[in-house]
């Protein structure tokens, strides 16, 4: 795993919250993240280049440290990279020398070489060809959705898909009054998904003519945008659930590129779960997890990204039904009690 606990939402949501369940039976895990809390709070930050150095190394001496300790475990899951940068070389002493049996798990396009604007070099580095490597390697791949699965399938015999899924039964476990104000149109993300949210910017600042309503931003960041009026909540885990459902319409816009294919709906998921109808881009997983106009709407183009939005505005009672109706569908397909077994099963 990348990161620390309780930080990366991908880790959160696709093996965190299965491994803290009590019924995972005679299964024992044991985490161990490549970077520690304090070089995680430098890494997406400008500059800070001697402690970022300092951490990457520190983190390479810790995977050599835990690679003498790999005989004692049956399965070794990873969950994109056993490194964040550099070729495969732990994965390939774990499955050549160790002879371990890689669980393999990703819910992005991890193929494509990407970097941040607070480390524009890291693209150079990261060494993103090596997850075909991994994939071969590999005794299970797991996925996010079928667009990765069938990347997955040309080099592993067994891929598995898996939705990222929320917990319904003790997280995700409340319903959206959609009678409360004031009435917000919601997106939730990291800073590195701005670029999808540019998308519907236009759309907003049409529907802030005509309509009075909030949006809101929940992410890591602030997108400073000067052409629309919205209001940012910094994104805390403490309070994830009480900031979402100031929400009473979700959107997820995408574009169709092959990192965006590589999406797999988790910001519907999370809208839906609490009952909040999400209007979504026609795209990848996002026309998996909603069925246009019973749960939600797929939408693809800019008038009806209007259309959609400026009728959920009106009308209350379709929001109460869409909403009610999500819910059901992600307790059903996208809840840590629809998925568990799935998960366990990783590991028979």
């Amino acid at each position: 795993m990348p990161a620390p606990e309780e930080t990366l939402p991908s880790q959160r949501f696709r093996f965190e919250q299965y491994i803290n369940l009590e019924e995972k039976g005679e299964l024992q895990f044991y985490l161990c993240p490549f970077y520690n809390s304090y070089t995680w709070s430098y890494l997406h930050k400008k500059n800070h280049y001697f402690g970022k150095i300092i951490g990457v190394a520190y983190s390479f001496f810790k995977r050599i440290i835990t690679l003498l300790s790999l005989y004692k475990y049956q399965f070794i899951y990873i969950h994109r990279e056993a490194a964040s940068i550099g070729p495969p070389v732990f994965e390939w002493i774990i499955t050549k020398i160790f002879r371990k049996k890689i669980i393999y798990d990703f819910d992005d396009s991890v193929w494509v070489s990407t970097s941040s604007p607070a480390n524009p070099w890291a693209a150079s580095i990261k060494c993103a060809w090596k997850v075909k490597y991994i994939s071969k390697w590999s005794y299970i791949i797991s996925t996010g959705n079928q667009f990765l699965a069938d990347y997955a399938k040309q080099y592993c015999n067994d891929v598995r898909i898996i939705p990222t899924v929320v917990n319904t039964n003790t997280k995700h476990n409340q319903l959206k009054q959609h009678a409360s104000l004031p009435l917000t149109i919601g997106w939730t993300g990291t800073f590195t998904n701005f670029v999808q949210l540019d998308i519907i910017v236009s759309v907003i600042k049409k529907l802030q003519e005509n309509y009075d309503f909030t949006f809101l931003i929940i992410a890591d960041k602030d997108p400073l945008y000067k052409e629309i009026k919205y209001v940012y909540k910094p994104w805390d885990v403490n309070t994830e659930i009480e900031d979402l459902l100031k929400i009473h319409i979700g959107v997820m816009p995408l574009g169709n590129t092959v990192l965006e294919l590589g999406k797999c709906a988790f910001k519907a998921i999370q809208y839906m779960s609490l009952g909040i109808p999400a209007v979504v881009s026609n795209i990848g997983a996002n026309k998996d997890v909603v069925i246009d106009g019973v749960n939600g709407y797929c939408v693809s183009n800019e008038q009806e990204w209007y259309n959609k939005l400026s009728y959920l505005l009106d009308y209350v009672e379709k929001r109460v039904e869409l909403g009610k109706n999500a819910r059901a569908s992600i307790i059903s397909n996208y809840s840590v009690e629809s998925t568990k077994n799935d998960f366990f099963n990783l590991f028979k």
